[in-house]
């Protein structure tokens, strides 16, 4: 029984010098294909050329730590208790960014125990997927931000919802002794639509009297360094 219980402990994932520089360069080459589709499905400010090159680093290191692993629980163990206490701070700009990370450190792991064949597959199937997706975009929000003497206020709240069909959405609202501030928040289509049927909504704003100044804010989920 005991002796049963040290050979599993016993490295038996030896390896050649050839499959272990098969196994990162395959882990290197599916990396380059996870960095085209990151660039390809990410634009604007929300891509971050640093971000995509670690994706392919994490990949090869995967592969590498995997390939090390092999068959060794001993070794298995040790690594998840090393990464147990190991803490990343770094914020994720998209939601989208955690399926990368994910679909490197799978990748890795099947090129570390020489499974080319599911890393290839499950990584073309991944890379058209996202690149769909990578096009849909959600609906940003606007900030219309409006100030006006406080003797105005019922008018300007009237006037908005019944230029968005009350699907605007108060939410803040200032006051002082003689002034009030809104901020309403409303869809980029919402506007559009306003827009299409021939309203000027600074101006209807403005040509509601005592109105200091109207603000019109986009908002996303973008975060730029």
């Amino acid at each position: 029984m005991k002796d049963k219980l040290f050979s599993l402990f016993e490295n038996t994932g030896d390896l050649s010098i050839e499959s272990i520089i098969m196994n990162v360069l395959v882990a290197a080459v599916i990396g380059a294909f996870i960095y085209l589709s990151y660039y390809l499905s990410h634009k604007g400010t929300i891509y971050s050329k640093k971000f995509n090159a670690s994706l392919v680093v994490l990949t090869v290191l995967t592969g590498t730590v995997m390939t090390v692993i092999g068959n060794n629980i001993a070794l298995s163990l040790g690594m998840v208790g090393a990464l147990s206490i190991v803490r990343f701070r770094t914020a994720i700009k998209d939601s989208r960014d955690t399926v990368y990370i994910f679909w490197t450190v799978i990748v890795g792991i099947c090129c570390g125990v020489g499974d080319y064949l599911v890393a290839c597959i499950g990584s073309v199937i991944t890379f058209l997927v996202l690149l769909v997706l990578g096009f849909i975009r959600s609906d940003n929000r606007m900030l219309i931000v409006i100030r006006a003497s406080r003797n105005r206020q019922s008018e300007i709240q009237a006037h908005m919802y019944n230029l968005f069909k009350r699907k605007a959405i108060l939410r803040v609202r200032n006051s002082t002794e003689d002034n009030i501030e809104f901020i309403f928040e409303v869809s980029s289509a919402m506007l559009r639509k306003a827009e299409n049927n021939g309203v000027n909504l600074i101006d209807s704003v403005y040509d509601l009297g005592g109105v200091e100044y109207v603000n019109v804010v986009m908002q996303n989920d973008e975060v730029s360094n």
